[in-house]
Formats: C-alpha cells, structure tokens, sequence
C-alpha cells in the first residue's frame, strides 16, 4: 500500500490565516486608539463632525429646500449636502490629518514604533480608516439632520455617490499624509492646513453653493484640489453619471497622485538620511 505523505499545505494556510488575523487585531487596535487621540482635539470634533450639521440648520432654515431653477430645480437643502460633504473631507484631510501626523513625527513615536511590531502599513491603514470613520461619522450626522429637518433629496442611485465619496476622501487623505510627513511640526501642520482649506471652501462651493459665486471666482477655483472633489460630489448626489464627469474624475486622480508623491519623496528621503 502507497505510504500516505502528510499535507504540508494545511499548515502553510493555517499560518497564513493567523498571521491575517493578527494583522486585523493589530489594525482594529491601533484604530480604536487613533479614534480616542482624535476624539481628544477639539477642532476635528467641531469643525469636522459638528459644523457642517450646524450649517445646514442655519442655511436651511434661511433660504428653505424649495426647489430652485438656479439649482437646477433642487433645493439649496440638497446641493449643500454633497458640498458640506467635500468640506468635512477637506476638514479632515488638509488639517487633522497633518496636524496628527506632524505631531506623532515631533514627538517621536513614529520612530518608536518602528522598533516594535506594528508595520509602517499597519499604521497607515489604522490612520486611513480613523480618517474614513471620521469622516463618516460627520457625514451620516449631516445628511440624517438635512433628511429629517429639510426632506433632502437622496441620490437615486446610492452607490456612484458612495463611491465618489471614497474616491475624494481617499485623495484628500493622501494629501494630508503628504504634508504631514514634510512639514516639521504639528503647529506648523495647523498652520498651513488652514492656510489651503479656508479659501478653498469659499471660493469652490463647499461653504456655499457655487451658483451664487461670481464666474471669476469659478476660474480660480480650477485650480484648488477641492474643486473636483465638489463637483463629482454634487454630481453624484445630483444621480449624475460619473463617466459624464471626466474633468473632475481626472483633477481628483491628480490629487491622489500627489500627495502619494510627496509621501513617497519622504520616505526616500529619510531611507537615504
């Protein structure tokens, strides 16, 4: 009778799922504790979370969600969502993000931690996904307040606007990281976070609907990473097509693609240091 051979690729797959299971605890960690250090700062907690909310109470209970011709027959209810949508990325992505990763860089716990177990891709993931929570979290509060105050008009198709919003945040979040891990420190971080996102939120219509900005302002705003994020974001809402939105797809791909530059420019410079 033929001697049985042992499998030897039944313990290669339990090692394999193993080692993914404590990759995700390693990453569920870590995001839990990522999740208490931002709850601790009280500008993402106001001004990502919070304000948007904030917002669409005042401006709603101003001009009402009737709607309008210049809208395009929605309501002003209905294209400040998407918008406020784009400013609590932004919020996220050009100031808590830097300011959190410039902070961890000044005190020298990303050099701890690289004596440790956790990967620097553990941690990347950890912050991508707090910063997906966060966002999140300030959104689902945006648009549960604009449906049930205002009956906000919802997208008809929910999965081109979910995936919008993904796309946008994750090019935004590169960003971030990208100046995070340039600038030398977290004050420094908050500085110039400010500096790109205030005048960027006015002049593209994530403060307020760009059909009431005069058409000099729309040719500056071309130009600033938050454009294309509002435009694919309204679009979406709006139950565009995004195919029909290829100007905005390629400025946001634009985006990503820097700010993964200049985190990579980074790290090839510290490895040569």
């Amino acid at each position: 009778m033929p001697r049985h051979v042992p499998d030897r690729e039944e313990p290669m797959l339990a090692d394999s799922v193993r080692t993914r299971g404590a990759f995700a605890r390693r990453i569920a960690a870590l995001t839990l504790t990522e999740l208490r250090l931002y709850a601790r700062e009280p500008y993402t907690l106001f001004f990502a979370l919070l304000l948007p909310t904030v917002l669409i109470l005042i401006f709603g209970t101003i001009y009402g969600n009737e709607p309008k011709p210049r809208y395009g027959g929605l309501g002003t209810v209905d294209v400040s969502v998407p918008a406020y949508t784009a400013m609590i990325v932004a919020t996220v992505g050009l100031v808590s993000i830097p300011v959190h990763i410039a902070s961890l860089r000044e005190r020298g716990i990303l050099r701890r931690l690289a004596v440790t177990p956790v990967s620097a891709l553990e941690l990347l993931v950890a912050e991508v996904v707090t910063a997906f929570v966060l966002t999140t979290i300030g959104m689902m509060l945006l648009v549960v307040v604009a449906d049930l105050v205002y009956d906000v008009r919802w997208p008809d198709r929910i999965w081109p606007a979910v995936l919008a919003y993904a796309v946008s945040a994750l090019a935004l979040f590169a960003l971030g990281f990208g100046l995070g891990f340039w600038l030398p420190s977290a004050t420094a971080a908050q500085v110039v976070g400010m500096v790109l996102l205030y005048p960027m939120i006015f002049l593209t219509g994530a403060a307020l609907p760009r059909e009431l900005l005069p058409e000099r302002v729309h040719q500056i705003a071309r130009f600033l990473p938050l454009d294309p994020v509002v435009t694919l974001l309204r679009a979406a809402w709006a139950g565009q097509a995004l195919a029909e939105n290829g100007r905005a797809i390629l400025g946001i791909a634009a985006v990503l693609a820097a700010g993964l530059a200049a985190g990579a420019a980074r790290s090839m410079l510290r490895v040569q240091e």
